[in-house]
């Protein structure tokens, strides 16, 4: 720890810097201040496999901001944003009340410095809350009274799972986590998902990286992250790489090396 640094004297209490968390080496990859040098070092890591700049990091957000926006066009107007990770723009709430003022989220992060951070930066905002909790405790998470003040589950909800599944290992069922999710909402509701794409050999290396050093980060076959959807009709263009998915401009046929945002899958389901 470099002494002196201001983001590490103001950890919070309890939290051990010196271990990497998920949400802070995303921020770190987007180039973001909040996170710690164990942090900065799984980024730096990865980006030794593949170069990872902050613009193609920024694709995920971007697509984030897709996602909403069309499942406000839908006339969604709560969503579950499960495994949230830090703030930084174009936040799920910032994008759904654009559209829809009166539009209520719920942020989910297991990282005691996200709720710090959510807290900051909803001051004032009735409409939006963040809780740390576990998502892989769908009872839990749904029972907490913050959820239950801004969601109704008996009207369709939007269930955003970006980022986060691939963080969840095959023995802890990941699939099954999803279709509990599923099960607790009403048709008409969406499911959100962004997941690491396999592309041997380059994101086999990479998984060795997140295994080794975070302890998590699962590279899935599109047909594996296909049927995290099944029973839900899904949305064209279907699950496919994340400049695909619904993109704003056309986008160039390039390989993963050169955009590296190809190396994640998107899609949307919608319950019938």
């Amino acid at each position: 720890m470099a002494e002196g640094d201001p983001i590490e004297d103001w950890a919070p209490q309890g939290i051990d810097v010196t271990v990497p968390s998920i949400a802070r080496v995303y921020d770190a990859m987007l180039g973001g201040k909040d996170n710690f040098a164990s942090d900065r070092a799984v980024a730096e890591k990865i980006r030794s496999v593949l170069p990872i700049s902050a613009d193609s990091a920024w694709q995920h957000r971007e697509v984030l901001a897709r996602g909403v926006r069309y499942l406000a066009a839908q006339g969604i107007d709560q969503f579950l944003d499960l495994g949230s990770g830090l703030p930084t723009v174009q936040n799920t709430h910032q994008v759904a009340q654009a559209d829809n003022p009166a539009a209520r989220v719920v942020y989910v992060d297991n990282d005691p410095i996200v709720l710090a951070h959510g807290r900051a930066l909803l001051a004032g905002d009735a409409n939006t809350a963040v809780i740390t909790a576990d998502l892989r405790e769908p009872d839990d998470v749904l029972s907490r009274p913050e959820v239950r003040e801004l969601i109704d589950l008996d009207r369709p909800l939007g269930v955003l799972m970006i980022g986060v599944l691939h963080h969840l290992g095959d023995e802890e069922d990941p699939a099954g986590l999803v279709k509990r999710y599923v099960d607790a909402v009403v048709p008409g509701s969406h499911l959100f998902i962004t997941h690491f794409k396999a592309q041997p050999p380059v994101t086999d290396e990479m998984e060795r990286i997140f295994l080794s050093m975070l302890g998590t980060g699962r590279f899935r076959t599109l047909e594996e992250i296909s049927a995290y959807f099944d029973g839900l009709e899904l949305v064209e263009p279907g699950v496919v790489e994340l400049p695909l998915w619904r993109p704003d401009e056309p986008v160039e046929d390039s390989p993963a090396a050169e955009n590296p945002s190809r190396l994640i899958a998107a899609g949307v389901g919608r319950k019938v």
